[in-house]
């Protein structure tokens, strides 16, 4: 079985343009179909967060129909949520793959942490390894650079929330800056689908995925690179 590394933003609101702070966290969806079908399938799964600060799920991820079932499963994990190893401490060279998850949260400290870039610039040039995030997740990416300063994803077909659907949950104007954008910017070649539709993008050891209707597929994407 392989050893999973799970990135969890530790963020509980989204710093906005007008200095507003917004309530956020990861998306619970995201990080529950994949884990469960890690954790199913018999992988080990290691949970870390940005100093282990305990990782919140976003409340508007659980505000539909399927809310009591995600609460309901993140109560049966709530023992391995509430004790996230430190990003600071992880040896990426003990793990097979990293996989993480969206929400906005990402968007204000993953986006800018030394230590996930660090665990990128190790797992991204292994072929053998996986590299996956999904959603808002691969706003991590954007830290990531080698040693002569390069960005580790120039070149690198992925997807990710694409600023459509920021602009269709309204917040497109508020942010700071917007994610596909910058992806696009830093030379990623960005490959979206319809927007809300399942959409998984595999380039090589690069799994991406676009929002919350693709966390199940990307899950199982990242089963089957494993």
């Amino acid at each position: 079985m392989s050893s999973v590394l799970v990135v969890l933003s530790g963020a509980r609101v989204w710093s906005l343009k007008d200095g507003t702070q917004r309530p956020t966290g990861f998306w619970a969806e995201e990080f529950v179909a994949p884990y469960r079908l890690l954790t199913e399938a018999g992988h080990n799964v290691t949970i870390a967060t940005p100093g282990a600060r305990v990782p919140v799920a976003d409340q508007a991820s659980l505000a539909d129909d399927a809310g009591p079932e995600l609460r309901a499963y993140l109560d049966s994990v709530k023992d391995v949520l509430e004790s996230p190893v430190r990003l600071e401490d992880v040896d990426p060279a003990a793990y097979d793959a990293v996989f993480i998850p969206g929400g906005h949260g990402p968007m204000q400290d993953l986006a800018v942490n030394p230590d996930v870039a660090r665990i990128l610039a190790t797992l991204l040039p292994d072929s053998s390894k996986v590299v996956a995030a999904l959603c808002h997740g691969p706003a991590a990416f954007l830290a990531a650079g080698d040693a002569e300063g390069n960005w580790l994803f120039n070149g690198r077909k992925l997807t990710a929330f694409t600023d459509d659907e920021e602009k269709q949950v309204g917040l497109a104007d508020s942010a700071p800056w917007l994610l596909e954008e910058r992806l696009r910017a830093g030379g990623a070649v960005f490959e979206s689908g319809p927007a809300w539709a399942p959409h998984v993008v595999v380039d090589g050891n690069l799994i991406t995925a676009q929002n919350p209707a693709s966390a199940e597929a990307a899950g199982r994407a990242i089963l089957a690179r494993l």
